[in-house]
């Protein structure tokens, strides 16, 4: 990667990944992927999640972990409810935070990447939170930091977004209890979507039983056989006894305009209405990363439901991205949040 451009990545394989992201001791120092990650630590991320996920309740709603830190939010990439989360975590946390605005700094000017990245180390910055638009821009910044510098990936073109991932995961598990009698069908558009790829990973890691993909051809990637999920055209067939079913966003911004005929016609096939969840087992839980494109992707019955647990995703990943910043930066040993 160049300091200011990256190819677009269409392999679901990180570069460097396990070696990069651990530390000699086998603890997280960056989390780019979840491609490569052992159970162990998958399973360490949702038991400090856990132990943090009590902190909004307080009537002060935060822990003194990370203070005299500082973290800086460098999102390359428009984003709400995942950037506004980070900077929730680290607060939380009582870290300092940097947002930089991206539309009006150096880089719109021709400052490289790098050059961004040495500025911020000379203002003795912790931790990166790193949204990109080309796949493995994380990996090139946690590839030149200096030591002491954790790198959080939170989404890099088609490739990544490992937190959102987690905090699936942490959902699954608060819902579900138990992972290994699990049947997760993931619905939608897979070709362009770094969520999917994230939780592909995590979920066969975590010893589910079946991990379905259901979407139309144009919208699967070509090394689908190699990512150890089921295929299935229709959501019929696909949601047969299934115990837990993801909704993936139409990127259209990611996508060429003949992959779908419209919208309309993708609803008529793939968006979930109350009676396709009924394909599903009855205590089926739906779930969505967000932002929802109603009557696209489902119906707002299925989205306010009582199976949704859309909102509790959103919880959710406050603690679970104060967990992975806790466990990053090697302020997270005790079992305790405080």
């Amino acid at each position: 990667m160049s300091s200011s451009k990256h190819p677009a990545s269409t392999s679901f394989k990180a570069p460097d990944s396990s070696s990069l992201q651990l530390n000699d001791q086998g603890k997280l120092r960056h989390f780019l992927t979840t491609d490569g990650l052992s159970k162990q630590v998958l399973t360490e991320i949702m038991d400090v999640a856990e132990s943090f996920s009590g902190v909004a309740e307080q009537a002060v709603k935060k822990v003194p972990l990370l203070r005299g830190k500082t973290i800086a939010n460098l999102f390359f990439e428009n984003s709400t409810r995942t950037r506004t989360t980070f900077d929730l975590a680290a607060k939380r946390l009582s870290a300092d935070v940097i947002n930089l605005n991206i539309a009006t700094s150096a880089t719109t000017k021709g400052e490289s990447i790098l050059d961004t990245i040495r500025n911020l180390e000379a203002m003795q910055v912790d931790m990166f939170i790193v949204r990109h638009a080309d796949s493995g821009a994380a990996h090139f910044i946690a590839r030149h930091v200096a030591p002491h510098i954790s790198v959080i990936n939170a989404g890099d073109g088609r490739h990544a977004h490992p937190t959102q991932a987690m905090l699936d995961m942490f959902t699954i598990r608060r819902v579900k209890k138990d992972f290994k009698r699990l049947k997760v069908a993931i619905i939608g558009d897979i070709l362009h979507s770094r969520v999917a790829r994230s939780q592909i990973h995590a979920l066969n890691t975590l010893g589910v039983r079946e991990v379905r993909v259901i979407a139309p051809k144009t919208l699967l990637p070509s090394d689908t056989d190699s990512l150890g999920v089921h295929v299935y055209g229709d959501l019929k067939t696909g949601l047969d006894d299934v115990d837990v079913v993801i909704m993936l966003r139409l990127q259209r911004e990611r996508m060429g305009a003949a992959l779908l005929p419209s919208e309309h016609e993708y609803f008529e096939c793939f968006g979930l209405t109350e009676e396709r969840l009924s394909y599903a087992k009855p205590d089926v839980c739906v779930m969505h990363p967000g932002p929802i494109n109603r009557g696209v992707e489902m119906d707002a019955a299925v989205a306010d439901g009582p199976n949704s647990v859309i909102l509790q995703q959103v919880t959710n990943g406050i603690a679970t991205r104060m967990a992975v910043m806790a466990l990053t930066l090697g302020h997270y040993a005790t079992g305790k949040s405080s």
